[in-house]
């Protein structure tokens, strides 16, 4: 299997000054395209934290982040921005959309921001929409939809791109039982369809369940990983 992001001895450590807090402590992890992972720990394991620096939103105390050969940890804030819009896919428990635009234009938006041309943009929208079951929502703004149609536009813009892979930190957290069953349903046959690599940040049964590779986290370090 084709490694896509491989983490080495990655070391986060917040107030090094004052009482050092060690989020993150010598991980190394390899994980594989078209890989389902759920990542998994108590609250202050560590799981946002390696997360977040995996996906290049924060940097690492000590060690190194390689994507597809590029070592992340060593771009500056302004070239990280640039990988991450062409690369990764992001997908927030508060959803993160942006509430003044429609669900075509939250999902347009980063192709906008890749210079995509009119036509294919369009075309894209119409078919993400589509996959995630909201063709007739495409002009309802945020405020209009439900906390599960949200999160359902939130996938289709973190896709929006055609992301190496997608990261999802606690995505169902804030959905009920129905809406979980439907996002997750969504991104296990984009997973299975499409071969997109899935990377979750989750403490959620639903989740677990569902994941093909289950990596725990106590006190910032690795203390199983489980392929399923």
């Amino acid at each position: 299997m084709e490694t896509v992001i491989d983490a080495h001895d990655v070391t986060k450590i917040y107030n090094e000054k004052k009482i050092p807090v060690h989020a993150v402590n010598g991980v190394h992890l390899h994980i594989g395209r078209g890989e389902f992972i759920a990542l998994v720990g108590p609250s202050g394991s560590g799981k946002t934290t390696l997360l977040n620096i995996i996906g290049g939103l924060d940097y690492p105390t000590t060690g190194q982040v390689i994507i597809n050969g590029t070592n992340i940890t060593a771009m500056s804030s302004s070239e990280l921005i640039n990988f991450r819009l062409h690369n990764i896919g992001f997908v927030f428990q508060s959803y993160n959309l942006i509430p003044v635009l429609t669900a075509r234009e939250n999902i347009e938006f980063i192709m906008l921001l890749q210079h995509t041309g009119k036509k294919q943009r369009h075309e894209r929208v119409l078919n993400l929409l589509r996959e995630v079951g909201l063709e007739d929502k495409i002009n309802s703004r945020p405020g209009e939809l439900s906390g599960g149609q949200q999160q359902r536009v939130a996938v289709a813009r973190a896709l929006a791109s055609k992301p190496q892979f997608v990261l999802a930190d606690e995505p169902t957290a804030n959905l009920d039982s129905k809406s979980a069953a439907n996002l997750l349903e969504i991104m296990a046959k984009l997973n299975r369809e499409e071969g997109m690599t899935f990377v979750f940040s989750t403490h959620d049964q639903r989740v677990i369940d569902k994941a093909r590779r289950v990596i725990t986290l106590v006190d910032g370090k690795i203390t199983s990983d489980e392929k399923r």
